[in-house]
């Protein structure tokens, strides 16, 4: 019958192409899940979902002013990159990504506003998908919106800002050098406040110690009965010189008489002079250098005390001459920061870098199949053998 339908089988390479279009996409299957998949996911949330982010950037140094000569040891320790000058700017940067600093910017912003604006995407904003809302959490997503950066050379700060909107941007980055700014005036207060609490310190000390040996002094003169045994050994001197220039005088006046008159009545008489002058010479002798009493001893206690005395009077004007230096220099700021550029108010986003981010998804991926591919190769080939 003419309108009977008769199944003859497929129509002639039908089959073929189906079978060959699923093994093309067998073939290249490894290619489309780790290359081409993971480039279109990532083309279509930089170009299409990513929320722009706009940068707020400012340029600072930490410096000091009539810093001292650095030492030996200082110069090492800055041959090694380890020098005073950049410690503070080390400081201000550790405090800028510091929680104390995210504490500033959440009383003046609200942090948990600022993050997850209107619109932001859910990879960019504050708190991102499964990700709870907490303290911690709002720290560590601040950071991917500040950072510090260091030029060694230069001795440069870099502070970038990101926001969703530009002047918030601005505002952050405004409040985190008024911030930095505060920190180092409290740096500057608090050294001076401790240098000079260790100048008083030193001056009081040393006004004790000039008082004691004073006081040493005094009670010496009480026991001796006299202000100062050097004075007295003067006198005893000038007494024994006097008595021996008249013993002198005595024993030529006596050799005199002998060679004219041996046999004057004089002569007895001059000997008991030159005798009695004799012993009080020896009276006087005993007062300096005798052992029991004598001043010889006296002189040297009291030698020390002066000596101590010297020493501490020496001391309290060092000291006191420190004190009106640490109270000068606390009168005077040491420790500066020089805003080289004031942070910008940005008139067009800078973030995310989608160019950038799309090369690097593809490029990862491309070389992330290539080693794979090449591993397999080897691998099939190591089988064969």
């Amino acid at each position: 019958m003419s309108g009977d339908l008769r199944y003859i089988g497929p129509v002639p390479g039908s089959v073929e192409t189906r079978k060959d279009w699923r093994s093309r996409v067998r073939k290249h299957l490894p290619f489309l899940l780790i290359v081409a998949l993971p480039t279109v996911v990532g083309a279509l949330y930089w170009g299409v979902i990513a929320t722009p982010r706009y940068v707020s950037e400012s340029h600072f140094v930490v410096r000091k002013v009539n810093e001292a000569r650095p030492s030996n040891l200082g110069m090492v320790l800055q041959g090694v990159g380890v020098s005073t000058g950049t410690s503070d700017a080390f400081t201000v940067q550790e405090y800028l990504v510091s929680r104390d600093a995210a504490e500033t910017l959440d009383r003046k912003f609200d942090l948990d506003k600022v993050l997850s604006a209107h619109g932001a995407d859910l990879f960019s904003r504050y708190p991102r998908p499964f990700q709870p809302a907490s303290s911690e959490g709002r720290f560590e997503a601040l950071k991917r919106f500040v950072v510090v950066g260091y030029n060694a050379t230069t001795g440069i700060t870099t502070l970038r800002v990101q926001a969703f909107s530009a002047r918030e941007a601005q505002a952050m980055n405004r409040t985190l050098l008024d911030s930095g700014e505060e920190l180092v005036n409290r740096l500057n207060e608090r050294a001076a406040r401790d240098a000079v609490k260790d100048a008083e310190a030193a001056v009081v000390q040393a006004t004790a110690r000039r008082a004691q040996v004073q006081q040493q002094m005094a009670a010496f003169r009480d026991r001796e009965g006299f202000l100062d045994p050097q004075l007295v050994a003067g006198e005893s001197t000038q007494v024994i010189s006097g008595l021996l220039r008249a013993l002198a005088e005595l024993k030529a006046e006596l050799a005199q008489i002998q060679q004219s008159a041996p046999q004057s009545p004089q002569i007895p008489i001059l000997r008991g002079r030159i005798a009695s002058y004799e012993t009080q010479v020896e009276q006087e002798r005993a007062k300096l250098t005798g052992r029991a009493g004598s001043l010889a001893p006296k002189i040297a206690a009291y030698e020390s005390l002066a000596l101590q005395r010297e020493v501490a009077e020496k001391a309290l004007l060092q000291a006191s001459a420190a004190l009106l230096t640490a109270e000068q220099d606390a009168r005077r700021q040491k420790l500066y920061l020089d805003r080289i550029v004031e942070p910008n108010l940005a008139d067009q986003p800078m973030e995310p870098r989608r160019l950038r981010a799309f090369l690097i998804v593809f490029l990862s991926s491309l070389a992330l199949y290539l080693l794979g591919r090449l591993l397999w190769a080897g691998l099939r080939e190591h089988r064969q053998e």
